[in-house]
């Protein structure tokens, strides 16, 4: 399984992740099954608040929209939490219930990274192509899956851009 070639955009280098990610996103998903050819779309917003008290330091990651597969739509959000990585500038994910996601390392403007779930693989990259943009590649394989999720996210215009670091 391989995750399709990075984009040859050039990245920009993001100096903390946790910061450069907080505030509201526009969030544009494909989701295509490679077996069959059939996609579907995700649109909506991502907001990565600050976590509440006892946790401090990381931001909550709420994703709220509209999933239309097969010419369904129907309403779709999910909840993550993005710590503090082991180093500076980058971030730990989690599911909401706190079980390990993966790491998060933005400070080139690129990363990759595999996520095992029993039987399948979740290969993802990451990539931030300008202050206001990013964008996600999952690869899913296993037995009954075989998927390409890409995700474009742009800032909304309603929130401040984080001061990049000198």
């Amino acid at each position: 399984m391989t995750v399709p070639p990075p984009s040859d955009l050039t990245c920009h280098a993001v100096p903390d992740t946790l910061a450069h990610l907080a505030g509201a996103w526009d969030v544009e998903r494909t989701v295509r099954d490679l077996t069959d050819g059939s996609e579907g779309r995700f649109t909506g917003t991502t907001l990565f608040a600050p976590l509440p008290a006892p946790d401090t330091g990381g931001l909550l990651h709420h994703e709220s929209g509209t999933f239309t597969w097969h010419g369904v739509p129907r309403p779709a959000e999910r909840t993550l939490r993005f710590l503090p990585g082991g180093e500076p500038g980058t971030a730990r994910v989690e599911f909401a219930d706190g079980r390990f996601f993966h790491d998060l390392d933005l400070r080139t403007g690129r990363w990759t990274t595999d996520h095992p779930c029993v039987d399948d693989l979740y290969r993802g990259e990451f990539e931030v192509v300008g202050a206001d943009r990013w964008r996600s590649r999952w690869r899913v394989g296993g037995p009954a899956k075989d998927l390409l999720l890409v995700t474009e996210y742009r800032r909304a215009s309603s929130t401040p851009r984080a001061p990049e670091a000198p």
